[in-house]
């Protein structure tokens, strides 16, 4: 196969214009596992990993934007004040496989398995996305259309990922058949927002994309005690707030686990994060 091998954002655009069928790879850690297996066989790689544009980040404005090509080790270092993204960053793969993947790798595949994803649907992000005509935003929910499937066009590449910062604090967990180098049976991401008193509970691996509990959102905005930071959630509130959390999963049954396991761990889960993210609101007032 041929290889392309871009220096600059514009660069890249072009080639991606000029060759639709070359598959972009960034660090590689999905893409050559299919390729080594036999699984794959593009016609052409675009290297972006000289792309420099695709690898920096920014915060202003209340704002936040990650580029495609920012690899997890990179976010657990340097994006500290994003917990449940640093969480989900150190739970990808390997020390050496998280040298290399990178937050674009995780949207590009789109896989419901992303232990990227649930946090970027918990942060209501938007994916940035280019080409050599434009620069386009979409809200996560209208860009992941099904498992591995995106609205990215042919000559379209994931530029970044941007959203709003959330004052308050959140929590990611997954589950998988050990502690290292996991694909996920099924995961979440919970965000607090104290300003606008909103509770945001995104599951993954447990749906064709990952998806987010409106109704156990709903719960737990009108029970959590907004202004007595202090003061616990009775035992029967978390636990409804998990029931619903798993009445929000679709999930199937597949090699790694049951659906019903599945809807079991959401709701474990969710019992947690909600404990451990109110835990963290008490310590800090």
């Amino acid at each position: 196969m041929d290889a392309l091998l871009p220096r600059s954002l514009e660069e890249a655009l072009a080639l991606r214009a000029a060759h639709p069928d070359a598959v972009p790879v960034a660090g590689g850690t999905d893409l050559m596992v299919a390729v080594n297996f036999g699984d794959a066989r593009p016609p052409a790689l675009l290297d972006l990993s000289r792309v420099d544009e695709l690898k920096s980040w920014r915060r202003e404005n209340g704002a936040v934007f990650v580029g495609a090509g920012m690899t997890f080790a990179r976010i657990a270092r340097e994006l500290a004040a994003f917990r449940p993204l640093v969480e989900a960053a150190r739970s990808v793969g390997s020390p050496q496989i998280r040298s290399r993947a990178t937050i674009g790798g995780n949207i590009g595949t789109a896989s419901p398995a992303g232990d990227a994803l649930p946090v970027l649907a918990a942060y209501d992000a938007v994916i940035v996305a280019g080409s050599a005509r434009e620069t386009r935003r979409q809200a996560w929910d209208a860009f992941f259309t099904g498992p591995k499937r995106t609205t990215l066009a042919p000559d379209e590449l994931v530029l970044g990922v941007e959203w709003n910062v959330a004052e308050g604090p959140g929590s990611f967990a997954k589950v998988g058949t050990r502690n290292a180098m996991v694909i996920a049976i099924a995961g979440l991401c919970l965000q607090l927002d104290l300003l606008a008193r909103t509770v945001r509970l995104a599951l993954g691996s447990v749906a064709p994309t990952v998806v987010r509990a409106p109704d156990a959102e709903a719960f737990a905005a009108d029970v959590v005690p907004w202004d007595e930071p202090e003061r616990q959630l009775p035992e029967e509130a978390v636990a409804e707030f998990g029931r619903l959390a798993a009445v929000a999963a679709r999930p199937i049954d597949d090699v790694r686990g049951t659906a019903a396991y599945r809807r079991h761990i959401v709701e474990v889960l969710a019992r947690r994060a909600l404990s451990w993210t109110l835990g963290d609101r008490r310590s800090a007032a």
